[in-house]
């Protein structure tokens, strides 16, 4: 029941959560201990990178971006969601609400695009080893990662100005956390160009990328198929985390589409909250598991 001291515009309700009772301390405490994991794991990875110059370069600049960026997502959705847990009343502030969207969008988009660009940087040192060096240079590996986090920021910044102009008839969203798309479909008033530009949102967000990595692995399966054995060798090892944290990743945001936009009720419930975090909280800590591995065992052998 919403609070009539409040005004329906200035707070979300969240309506996913379920009264769990003393239950919701053991639940508290699991989110502390993921989040501690991440927070370490992801750290502790970017400390390895900067300090270890023989660890400065594209490959590894890569991906100290995408463990920023795990911290970053992580961090958009654990505090807030540590809160709910504890709270009997779920509700968040409208400025809150929408900041959690951009960053959990901004680290979505920027975890699918810095691995397009870890695809085409396995692409170039696989398939092209003796021009690697030229090709992807430490300048313009920076470039790179900059271009990355700028485009998801300015494209979502224009999302939540069209977002936030909106007015809204209704002021519950299903959802153990702020999404846009649910948030659009609580306004009253004409939401055309707001579903335009999401249409064409989403469409950037993984077509852009996906058009590099099935390049990037098309031509590294061809050399998989008709190159040596050491040529192999070196396309599994080093394209096998990549591949595990990108189906991992594209299964999380497709589930979390897909229950923003479908009814997914006969779902159990306990399911539908555990897989609506999923790419919020198995990426980043699958990230340092396989990538940390990867980090040991070039920096011991001397390849990078």
């Amino acid at each position: 029941m919403i609070n009539s001291t409040l005004s329906p515009l200035s707070y979300f309700i969240l309506g996913a959560y379920l009264n769990v009772g003393n239950l919701k301390y053991l639940y508290f405490m699991i989110s502390v201990m993921l989040y501690i994991v991440i927070a370490l794991a992801n750290t502790f990875l970017i400390v390895v990178i900067c300090v270890n110059k023989s660890l400065h370069e594209p490959m590894y600049m890569f991906l100290c971006s995408l463990f920023v960026n795990d911290l970053y997502g992580s961090t958009g959705l654990f505090p807030f969601l540590l809160v709910q847990i504890l709270s009997d009343i779920h509700t968040v502030s409208a400025p809150f609400c929408f900041l959690q969207i951009f960053c959990l969008y901004t680290y979505a988009s920027v975890e699918f695009l810095n691995l397009a660009i870890m695809s085409y940087d396995r692409y170039l040192a696989i398939c092209c080893p003796l021009q690697y060096n030229t090709r992807m240079t430490l300048k313009k590996s920076f470039t790179f990662i900059a271009v990355v986090w700028l485009y998801s920021f300015v494209k979502f910044l224009i999302t939540l100005s069209l977002n936030i102009s909106l007015p809204l008839c209704g002021n519950t969203v299903n959802s153990l956390y702020c999404q846009n798309y649910l948030v659009v479909k609580l306004a009253c008033s004409d939401t055309k160009v707001n579903n335009i530009y999401g249409l064409v949102g989403t469409a950037l967000t993984i077509l852009v990328p996906l058009l590099p990595i099935l390049f990037s692995y098309m031509k590294i399966l061809k050399i998989c198929f008709s190159g040596s054995k050491q040529a192999k060798r070196k396309a599994v090892s080093t394209c096998t985390p990549h591949l595990a944290c990108l189906l991992n990743f594209s299964f999380g945001c497709f589930f979390e589409i897909m229950q923003s936009r479908f009814d997914l009720s006969s779902m159990p419930t306990l399911l539908r909250m555990i897989l609506s975090i999923y790419f919020a909280v198995l990426q980043p800590l699958l990230n340092p598991v396989m990538y940390g591995m990867q980090i040991q065992h070039d920096y011991c052998s001397g390849v990078h």
